[in-house]
């Protein structure tokens, strides 16, 4: 297998045009899919992406454009899937050519919606990609602010650590550093674990609760997520490294961060149908939800703060009731 040999970059949303501009400063070449063609059109036209982060221009030279997923397979060697986590199977139902000798980067940072798997296990699972060739890319990091070249930090979670080393080689340069860790399973659940606590840091945010309680908001939720990791897998890991602590603390204090946006428009009153189409990007956390709610039937981990979210998403329940009420079990 060539690692990383020719790239790809499937998706055309903001993480999926920042991590094209990471990529193609430490290589000469890109692929990059999107499935719409009338969006490739505008993006060679104009030299920037027409509908995410359109202030950061590209080289066209330098990239190959995909609306044909099974011709972007067919000719790439590491695919680094950049999609909403909820689109995932809608993409991958158009695959018809063998991916079990490629190499998989998830930059999702969800779950498979209905099948409540992890991304590496879909792959796994349903595609036999050996998990050893398989990696995740955990934060803290904002597109935003890759985009503004303002320094930033990623996680490579990868099997194998030769491989993740080689990952990390293509996501390194001025503004970006990258550590490798095994633990791929503890970043995946993380990613999707701070989303949630994100909407729920936004609905306090929406409510006018203030930075001494979010403080304390923060620091039960990550020791929620600890509680939910280890009841999933009892690996030792530290939980205040920067792709769970740090990721949890940036996506609920950003501005850049939609689950935060969309937690914020609960707390002032929206409705949850009405907050979902005010945003104009998905907020994964409110898929995550239900999903990490479900998942966690099995392990039964303590997760006071997991439930309250599922119960104002899912069963309409008033969220200032709850989101008080869990004030009262914090310390």
């Amino acid at each position: 297998m060539n690692i990383p040999g020719k790239i790809a970059v499937i998706g055309g949303g903001s993480w999926a045009t920042a991590l094209a501009k990471i990529i193609l400063t430490t290589q000469d070449q890109i692929n990059w899919y999107m499935r719409r063609p009338d969006r490739i059109e505008d993006f060679v036209r104009l030299k920037h992406n027409p509908a995410y982060l359109s202030s950061v221009t590209f080289d066209i030279e330098h990239i190959r454009f995909f609306s044909n997923l099974n011709q972007v397979v067919n000719e790439s060697d590491t695919l680094i899937f950049a999609t909403p986590s909820p689109f995932l199977k809608q993409h991958l139902g158009t695959l018809s050519v063998p991916l079990k000798d490629k190499f998989i980067i998830s930059a999702i940072k969800g779950i498979v919606p209905d099948e409540n798997m992890l991304i590496s296990d879909y792959f796994t699972d349903y595609y036999q990609i050996d998990p050893a060739n398989i990696a995740v890319l955990g934060g803290a990091c904002h597109a935003e602010e890759i985009a503004l070249e303002r320094l930033s930090y990623l996680t490579i979670g990868c099997k194998d650590p030769e491989k993740a080393a080689s990952i990390a080689s293509i996501f390194t340069n001025s503004f970006l550093k990258c550590s490798c860790s095994q633990d791929v399973i503890g970043i995946e659940y993380a990613a999707v674990l701070k989303n949630v606590y994100a909407i729920v840091a936004g609905i306090y945010h929406g409510q006018k609760y203030g930075h001494n309680f979010r403080a304390v908001f923060l620091s039960n939720a990550i020791q929620e997520m600890k509680c939910f990791l280890d009841a999933v897998q009892g690996l030792e890991r530290d939980i205040t490294g920067s792709a769970y602590l740090g990721d949890l603390l940036v996506t609920a204090y950003s501005r850049f961060s939609r689950n935060r946006t969309f937690g914020a428009m609960i707390g002032k009153g929206y409705s949850v149908k009405i907050a979902k189409l005010e945003m104009e990007m998905i907020a994964e956390g409110y898929y995550g939800t239900k999903c990490i709610y479900e998942i966690n039937e099995k392990y039964k981990a303590k997760t006071p703060i997991l439930d309250a979210l599922y119960a104002i998403l899912y069963k309409q329940e008033q969220a200032s009731t709850l989101v008080r009420q869990l004030t009262e079990t914090f310390k």
